[in-house]
């Protein structure tokens, strides 16, 4: 197909973003100029009439696509009955949600959610419910992980030592053990699974010479990391860990803010792995935009008082009843249309990754995928300029990519995207990749 060239950032852009620098706060991340005017599905329009194919959902956000029709009816239907009433009160969706959520939860046990705006603030909660239910102060959590920059969730993210810069002390307790990534092992192997040895690392060193187990509340964990890179552990690492939190009285807590929701072609990544967490956190894609979370814990579990813990938005009847028709669609067919262009769409960057030395490494499930790119594939060594010139070239061809960790691309589109939309996007995505490999700088 032919590969379009964009003049962007165009005029009205450039007047937007100068807007945006006198009068918002620096500390936003901007990859590319991009300025939004509107969408349908998986393609975006920005204000000065350029088309693009959207690879990222607004990071596994829009799962349904830019304005589902179906979504948008919802939201201005109960925009017309009332926008917001409070905890305080009871209102129809809020109730409804927390059965579907029920109904979906990753467990055998009956589920409570208690309801937020964001995924730090789903993390915020688990945090809160495994002190009060454990009595205990202690948390594991894993290097590459990202939960938030809110002060508790931010003890736990550890993916970018800038989240952290300048803002020291974070909540105590919480001690980081490396996540078991196939790709980069850091650990001398104790098991033939990858997964095994890194819980054996937490028994015996962790356990064994810092923390004592009964003080533990929880592991806290990505079921696939996001922001650390798109990574997947090996396979026996859920099972273990599972066993090793049983033999301790520990909660495992999976937060899948961008895993879950049928992102991975199952409605959350630890599933997977046939394994059930104590809690889910979630967020993102479980309203198609609107913001919403959920904490989602075993019923034992959530035995707080009222007044424990609440907030004012968190329930919101607009962003609920997103969600009552974001879930359905998903389940009618997104959540199958993600496991099968998924696989389809790892077999496209295989085959992309024989034909690109760049590539060091394609994984992911479902449509939840990374491209890890290096200098060189002997030594592994990041190549953090060229997945950048990548993002870069992709945005002047019409495709929208956004980077993870410091060298990897993720594939998020929505979950409802056609083949006829991943191949253009893949087109453009393979031509940015030879683009930028030309170059010296890499």
């Amino acid at each position: 197909m032919p590969i379009p060239t964009l003049k962007v950032p165009g005029p009205k852009s450039v007047e937007f973003i100068q807007r945006d620098t006198t009068f918002i706060s620096p500390s936003y991340p901007r990859d590319v100029p991009f300025v939004m005017d509107h969408g349908i599905g998986s393609e975006v329009w920005d204000v000065d009439g350029n088309r693009f194919i959207d690879f990222n959902a607004g990071i596994a956000v829009c799962s349904t696509g830019h304005s589902h029709p179906q979504v948008v009816e919802a939201i201005q239907r109960q925009a017309a009955q009332f926008i917001h009433i409070s905890s305080d009160y009871y209102h129809r969706s809020w109730i409804e949600l927390g059965e579907k959520l029920d109904e979906i939860a990753p467990f055998k046990e009956d589920a409570l959610c208690f309801m937020t705006n964001s995924g730090a603030e789903s993390v915020e909660a688990a945090i809160k419910l495994a002190r009060y239910t454990t009595g205990r102060q202690r948390f594991i959590g894993f290097f590459g992980g990202f939960h938030g920059r809110t002060m508790g969730a931010l003890a736990f993210t550890a993916s970018k030592p800038l989240y952290r810069y300048r803002f020291y002390p974070t909540m105590p307790g919480v001690t980081h053990v490396p996540f078991p990534n196939p790709y980069r092992q850091v650990l001398a192997p104790t098991s033939a699974d990858y997964g095994e040895t890194v819980v054996d690392y937490i028994d015996e060193q962790v356990f064994g010479h810092l923390m004592p187990a009964e003080d533990c509340a929880a592991i806290l964990l990505e079921p696939i990391q996001g922001e650390g890179g798109y990574i997947v552990p090996s396979d026996g690492f859920f099972p273990a860990l599972r066993k090793l939190c049983d033999r301790h009285g520990i909660l495992l807590i999976a937060d899948e803010v961008q895993s879950g929701i049928g992102r991975t072609g199952k409605w959350w990544g630890i599933q997977h792995w046939g394994v059930e967490p104590d809690m889910v956190a979630c967020a993102k894609g479980i309203a198609s935009g609107m913001p919403l979370g959920a904490l989602i814990a075993r019923k034992s579990l959530m035995t707080w008082p009222s007044g424990a813990h609440g907030n004012t938005y968190g329930g919101n009847p607009i962003s609920c009843a997103a969600a009552l028709v974001t879930l359905r669609l998903i389940e009618q067919g997104f959540m199958a249309n993600a496991a099968s262009l998924g696989s389809y769409t790892l077999e496209r960057l295989r085959a992309m990754m024989a034909a690109h030395p760049s590539i060091g490494d394609v994984r992911g499930k479902g449509l939840m995928l990374g491209i890890e790119f290096v200098r060189d594939r002997g030594s592994k060594e990041p190549a953090n300029v060229l997945r950048d010139q990548i993002v870069h070239a992709a945005f002047s061809h019409g495709l929208l990519l956004l980077g993870c960790s410091t060298n990897v691309i993720r594939i998020a589109p929505p979950l409802s995207i056609s083949r006829e939309l991943l191949d253009e996007g893949l087109e453009l995505l393979d031509f940015s990749i030879t683009e930028a490999e030309r170059r010296e700088e890499w």
